[in-house]
């Protein structure tokens, strides 16, 4: 099964980079392609890198002078352990900046890039951040900064799950709300309807649904669909490598109770 998720990841890499940058006919096209290209890259670095910044073992040293993950028993430096293991501040602030590492990235890749007079210093550091975006490359940004707070750069490749980050991401993509809402909505189904325990199995369910769903429901030729099987991948590939998949699955209908 780890196998399988490693090989589904690679190939997500591989054709989302092929979709997003056709190639073109003419001298005009393939140089609006590379310049693009660079953009998208400099984007998915850039995502990748803040969501390797993990806010919760942060703010708990900030706050209360200890690694609030030490004391779990997943050890998971995400919100629900700040929360529970740091207090009420380092929990805001935790969520706050989880869904800020993946809103920025996402939105700032989507809004029509600023004018050399308006940023100088930045045109002459950054010079791709001026270029247009690639409609398809935005498989690759979505995804960025889910991949980096999962498989940490800063923290030995040992991060969390990716949640909290995952909301803040399809936030970036305002003011289309509906892929956000058939996350939130389908989490909201498996945690109330349908509930599904413990969470481990919950959230894989959900991103599982979630992935087919955005197939059927979000417009033809969307990268979010891309980019949210590219997550979905990310997260399983999280959940498959610790022991929370294999306590049992429970079941309980609203219905039923």
């Amino acid at each position: 099964m780890k196998k399988l998720v490693t090989k589904s990841l690679s190939a997500c890499i591989i054709i989302s980079i092929s979709e997003a940058f056709p190639m073109l006919p003419d001298q005009n096209s393939d140089d609006k392609r590379v310049k693009s290209l660079y953009r998208t890259l400099l984007y998915t670095i850039l995502g990748y890198l803040t969501g390797s910044l993990l806010f919760a073992g942060f703010f708990g040293q900030l706050l209360k002078k200890k690694d609030v993950t030490a004391e779990s028993p997943d050890h998971n430096p995400g919100v629900y352990n700040a929360f529970l293991y740091g207090g009420l501040l380092c929990g805001i602030l935790t969520l706050c900046f989880d869904l800020l590492k993946g809103f920025l990235p996402v939105y700032f890749y989507l809004r029509a890039p600023m004018t050399p007079a308006q940023a100088p210093f930045l045109f002459s550091v950054f010079p791709a951040l001026f270029e247009a975006s690639a409609p398809k490359g935005l498989t690759l940004v979505l995804a960025a900064p889910v991949l980096g707070h999962i498989f940490p750069l800063w923290h030995r490749f040992h991060g969390g799950k990716g949640i909290t980050v995952t909301f803040g991401c399809l936030l970036g993509l305002f003011p289309r709300l509906g892929p956000v809402l058939i996350l939130a909505g389908v989490f909201l189904f498996f945690s109330l309807i349908l509930k599904i325990t413990p969470n481990s199995h919950r959230t894989f369910f959900t991103y599982l649904l979630c992935t087919v769903l955005m197939y059927l429901l979000l417009p033809p030729g969307s990268p979010v669909p891309a980019g949210f099987l590219f997550i979905a991948a990310a997260v399983a590939a999280k959940l498959l490598s610790g022991p929370e998949l294999r306590k049992k699955c429970e079941v309980k209908a609203l219905w039923k109770r």
